[in-house]
């Protein structure tokens, strides 16, 4: 939810106000490791600001690449910048709600190209009604399932990305829920974005999404199903097994009669400079996405997750292999005298094929390895894809206090010059991310 410049201001000028309030409330009566939620009659708030400086570099391969080797400027690339956040959290009389202010400065190459944007959203805002065993609420809220951490076939409701280099606050779905609770089961029936047309694509499909779950001892069942307004059923399960002390297990499956995707279009239709998009929206039918994984933790607080997945919504290897001649043969086109700002932007359209799902290919190995050492937690993971023998592999580590968290590391892409991965419009990512909830 965008909001005018008004009341973005209005709203910024809340937060900042409030966290000024909370750091003098802190700084004269609080000095104690405790949440800084402030409470007013029966309301609750709090919030978080962050910040976080991220330099990209740009690939100096792959279809992107390409275009502006052809044509410089036809694409926007990453460039190095600092970001700002302040997170209002309000709760009380069934309303919860939890807005962001954004202030981005982004460098360019020279002065006029520099970008500053202002932006403002809401993550949630909803009303709830709890009448013992069953809870009901409607508006935007986030609702997360499924038990993987990489890849979550069952995130039925929010699809949220994954893996991203630091974890914030997601922007909820517009839902309608009704919710059953005891101490070992709960079912959950959700309406997602309700009044969303039927040209909705993706997450933004209006849908009915069911959950049950079930807890048996040491292990935690669930099943789902969905019914999307144009694509139809799905079906899926997941589970996860508290083996011991030191070791978790989880898998999770889900079989879609239709998925949204997107796709080039094939035989004579590609060749050639093209005055259109060949990439446009398409749909995959009988549709198989499975995950294993499990975490180990040693007593030193040093752990190893591993997962696996295959997601059957990523492109195929023989759409991947056509993306790739497709690439080749504009390239040709360049040195053939073809207008440079068609071949350019012929090739700017290829990049449409890393969204066409949220896995770039069908089957993927996933590790991650952490050490907790009181206030630090270094990591190490890495993405792999047997395919083509891509690689994602990033490095963090976090220093956490009681209110104020650090965070700096590094994501790099490589693999064989065929790799997808190499391809990726940016190939490195070093960031610094520090926040103080209060």
């Amino acid at each position: 939810m965008l909001l005018s410049p008004k009341r973005q201001l209005r709203l910024f000028l809340l937060c900042a106000s409030l966290s000024a309030l909370v750091a003098h409330a802190q700084g004269t009566a609080n000095s104690e490791a405790e949440p800084l939620s402030t409470s007013v009659g029966a309301w609750d708030a709090s919030g978080q600001l962050r910040t976080q400086w991220a330099q990209p570099r740009v690939a100096d391969a792959g279809p992107l690449a390409m275009a502006n080797a052809v044509q410089a400027g036809t694409a926007v690339v990453a460039t190095p910048g600092a970001t700002a956040e302040a997170e209002l959290r309000a709760r009380g009389h069934g309303f919860t709600s939890v807005a962001t202010v954004q202030h981005q400065s982004l460098q360019g190459a020279s002065a006029q190209n520099a970008q500053v944007q202002n932006q403002s959203w809401m993550n949630e805002v909803y009303a709830s009604h709890d009448a013992g065993a069953w809870q009901f609420s409607a508006g935007k809220k986030i609702v997360s399932w499924d038990v993987g951490y990489a890849f979550r076939p069952n995130d039925l409701v929010q699809q949220e990305e994954r893996r991203t280099l630091v974890s914030t606050t997601s922007i909820g779905r517009p839902v309608l829920t009704a919710e059953r609770f005891n101490a070992d089961s709960a079912w959950s029936l959700v309406a997602v974005n309700p009044v969303n047309t039927i040209d909705a694509l993706g997450a933004q499909e209006a849908a009915l999404a069911a959950r049950a779950y079930l807890r048996d001892g040491a292990v935690d069942w669930h099943a789902f199903a969905r019914a999307g307004q144009h694509t139809g059923a799905s079906v899926g399960a997941a589970v996860a097994w508290v083996a011991s002390d030191a070791v978790e297990l989880h898998a999770s499956a889900r079989y879609a009669r239709q998925v949204d995707s997107k796709a080039m279009a094939t035989g004579s239709q590609i060749n050639g400079v093209l005055s259109t998009n060949p990439w446009q929206a398409s749909r995959l039918q009988d549709v198989a996405q499975a995950l294993v994984g499990g975490t180990w933790t040693h007593v030193s607080q040093f752990s190893v997750l591993a997962e696996a997945w295959w997601d059957g919504s990523a492109l195929s290897d023989d759409q991947w292999d056509a993306w790739g001649a497709r690439n080749a043969q504009l390239q040709r086109f360049a040195t053939m005298g073809a207008p440079a700002s068609a071949v350019a932007g012929n090739l700017a359209w290829q990049a449409e094929a890393f969204g066409a799902s949220s896995s770039l290919r069908r089957s993927n190995v996933f590790v991650r390895a952490s050490w907790v050492q009181g206030a630090w937690t270094p990591a190490v993971d890495v993405l792999y894809t047997p395919a083509d023998q891509g690689q994602a592999v990033s490095a963090s580590v976090v220093w956490q206090g009681d209110r104020m968290q650090v965070q700096a590391g590094v994501r790099s892409y490589g693999g064989p010059g065929t790799a997808v991965m190499v391809q990726l419009p940016t190939q490195q990512t070093a960031y610094v991310h520090a926040n103080w909830s209060f």
